[in-house]
């Protein structure tokens, strides 16, 4: 059985190479998520949000293997984070920030077996978050996109030089949330070696 894994599926979006802003044209995907707001390292709604997605995310892929003969591999954690004051993303301001941490899905999982992992998982674990685990889909198109790595509090001056140079250079306007895809764990590897893909939804200004 071929294991379906959306890093290899989808390079140009999870495997960029570039560290400076180049765009890139993103498909719809559909993906499960939690929202929230806060710190995301101090804030215990991101620590149950978190786990309640990869909780549902592996409910689905065993469920998937059993009953339709097709695994995959559970993509990375994902999120989209914004604020009325899109400075704050610069000044790390993480107390205001708003957030909606994802998982990608394949498009063979449908919204009824999210749902039927949803409460067996919810029936398993206890973790009330899961039920607030819900399918949602992105058509985020064409994006501005780079590879960082390093802190994730370090992405400030990309992040800068996204809002102050390259959108106007290239007479672009943002259009969606900030999209980060994190490809380490941040438990395991050390800081200076974490890798993350910063995306930004943008149309001709």
């Amino acid at each position: 059985m071929t294991r379906y894994d959306v890093k290899r599926e989808l390079k140009q979006c999870y495997a960029p190479k570039n560290t400076d802003w180049a765009l890139v044209d993103v498909p719809a995907q559909q993906f499960i998520a939690v929202d929230g707001r806060g710190d995301p390292n101090t804030s215990p709604d991101y620590a149950r949000a978190v786990e309640a997605l990869y909780t549902v995310a592996y409910t689905i892929k065993f469920t998937s293997k059993r009953t339709l003969d097709r695994d995959f591999v559970v993509g990375p954690l994902e999120g989209l984070w914004w604020s009325d004051r899109p400075e704050v993303f610069i000044t790390r301001d993480k107390g205001a920030w708003q957030w909606r941490m994802l998982i990608s899905q394949p498009d063979w999982i449908t919204e009824d077996l999210i749902d039927e992992c949803r409460q067996a998982a919810l029936a398993k674990k206890k973790l009330a978050t899961i039920a607030d685990v819900r399918r949602e889909t992105l058509e985020e198109g064409t994006s501005a996109q780079l590879l960082h790595v390093g802190p994730y509090d370090d992405e400030g001056p990309a992040l800068a030089r996204l809002h102050h140079e390259y959108l106007a250079a290239n007479d672009l306007t943002m259009s969606g949330h900030h999209h980060e895809i994190y490809l380490g764990d941040p438990r395991r590897t050390e800081p200076a070696r974490l890798r993350t893909v910063l995306r930004q939804p943008v149309r001709r200004a």
